[in-house]
């Protein structure tokens, strides 16, 4: 699995890196924490401890989910081509190959094995330091990292990944193997964090997610937990040992109004911008710098029919409308190319009310997708509760995450309508699509899971490009090429995979 296991010389920059960062952002440290008598230009593994690493790998995670999955925004309605370009192989033809979206795998500095790697050895750091809190926090981001990877490909490397040199060509565990082992990791994390481990004022400094609140932590674990639960629940659909497991930690979920932010420090300055403004809006100078993805017509529509105004908190509007008069608007995935059109004439994907501008602050776990997670979990008689008043409150916290000046009068307008739950015949299925129109942009990747593994929203449209020849939305990605090149008995050993057909353990319809 090549890149999996960094090399001496990357990882020693990325060290560098993420003592920088940590110099950067945590004002306010001690002279004294970051005292090394040694080249500070030339830091090597010994001289790194878990205070260095913990930032780095949150932000990386971060971004990883913010940033990396506006392919599955395209898949499943949330944006389309900028009318800029022209049409995009194999992403609108769903004809995927080895090399497609290769990046989530290895060989990039945020890519999930790459990320892994160092949260390992943050754990690794914490184990020899006696710092527990840093192994509890690293159990909590692999849960996360090999989630999005098993959610993608299925088997992939768990149990023999992460050694090293120790091993280069790993061997596969099945899915739903790694679900049940990060199921007991989230476990282990949530016992450390419990056990009230000791909380220095550098750890707490370090933590930029938590500060240090132990209590916080463990709803992130929980709710984790009950993510990998709510991805499988047609696969195992009563989980009984593991919900026991999460209501005794006794700290619940996140919940509305606590979404768990970054407190990095961003800036108009090169290399400093928010990373989700950076990549979807614009860079420090203010040049957009994405004008491929645009906001889908079909997602617009769901908006504008139900006169819910969130669409203009979610999205910027067309920066040079045909139609002065109405600069809310969309694109077709896949369409040919429209002779006279221009991306500056169709809406932006992230607007406002998820970044106003580049120096804001990066979410890692959002309130109100914890809250429309525990609604179907209450749905399902997984969890006690009202179903219909968690739902109702994750509807009405996606309206405030947004700051709308009226969320609450908007919300209940909305409530009172399309979104009302008491018309509704399947409440399941009102539920994962109020979640699908609070979520684009903010957590792209969660609408292709809820779509493989429930079908809704049931009237997302396919790509209009003609070379699809009947495909439909992929189900999984294919292995990238390095793997068939590096680890080729391993990879092999999966069969032949067909990402029309060949599934992820839980996607049983």
């Amino acid at each position: 699995m090549q890149g999996s296991n960094l090399n001496s010389t990357a990882m020693k920059q990325k060290i560098l890196l993420a003592i920088l960062a940590t110099t950067l952002t945590l004002s306010g440290c001690k002279d004294s924490f970051f005292d090394i008598n040694i080249n500070p230009n030339a830091p090597t593994n010994p001289l790194v401890t878990p205070q260095h690493l913990l930032p780095m790998v949150l932000k990386q995670t971060a971004t990883r989910m913010g940033t990396q999955y506006s392919w599955t925004a395209s898949w499943c309605g949330y944006y389309g081509r900028g009318a800029d370009y022209g049409q995009s192989i194999p992403l609108e033809n769903y004809n995927i190959t080895a090399t497609f979206q290769q990046g989530q795998w290895a060989n990039s500095t945020t890519s999930w094995y790459d990320v892994l790697n160092d949260a390992e050895l943050m754990i690794k750091k914490g184990e020899e330091t006696g710092q527990t809190f840093f192994i509890g926090a690293g159990k909590i981001i692999r849960a996360i990292g090999f989630m999005y990877l098993v959610d993608m490909y299925n088997n992939v490397p768990y149990s023999d990944a992460l050694k090293g040199e120790g091993s280069v060509a790993p061997a596969y565990d099945k899915g739903e193997d790694i679900y049940k082992g990060l199921l007991a990791e989230l476990e282990e994390a949530r016992a450390i964090f419990k056990a009230n481990p000791e909380i220095s004022e550098a750890t707490a400094k370090s933590d930029v997610l938590f500060a240090g609140d132990l209590t916080q932590w463990r709803k992130l674990a929980n709710i984790q937990s009950l993510k990998l639960l709510i991805h499988q629940s047609e696969f195992v659909t009563n989980p009984s040992d593991e919900i026991a497991k999460i209501t005794a930690d006794g700290s619940g979920f996140i919940e509305a109004g606590e979404t768990a932010m970054l407190s990095l420090l961003f800036s108009n300055n090169i290399n400093q911008v928010n990373p989700v403004y950076n990549t979807y809006v614009a860079d420090q100078s203010g040049i957009l710098m994405d004008g491929f993805n645009r906001v889908s017509h079909y997602l617009m529509n769901r908006y504008k029919d139900n006169d819910d105004i969130r669409y203009q908190y979610l999205f910027l509007p067309a920066q040079n409308p045909k139609d002065p008069t109405d600069r809310w608007i969309g694109s077709y995935f896949g369409s040919p190319t429209i002779a006279g059109l221009q991306s500056g004439n169709q809406s932006i994907v992230v607007g406002t009310g998820i970044l106003s501008d580049g120096t804001q602050p990066l979410w890692f776990f959002t309130s109100m997708e914890s809250l429309f997670l525990q609604a179907e979990a209450i749905q399902r008689g997984w969890l006690p509760g009202n179903a219909k008043s968690v739902y109702e409150s994750a509807v009405k916290d996606s309206f405030n995450w947004l700051e709308i000046p009226t969320a609450d009068t908007e919300a209940d307008n909305l409530l009172a309508n399309s979104a009302n739950w008491d018309n509704a015949s399947n409440k399941l299925e009102l539920i994962i699509n109020q979640k699908y129109l609070a979520l684009p942009s903010i957590n792209n990747f969660e609408a292709w899971v809820d779509y493989r593994r429930l079908g809704f929203p049931s009237d997302i449209p396919l790509t209009q490009n003609q070379s699809a020849q009947g495909r439909k939305i992929p189900l999984r990605l294919v292995y990238p090429q390095n793997e068939y090149s590096y680890n080729q008995d391993n990879v092999q050993a999966q069969g032949e995979i067909d990402p029309q057909t060949s599934k992820i353990f839980w996607d049983v319809n």
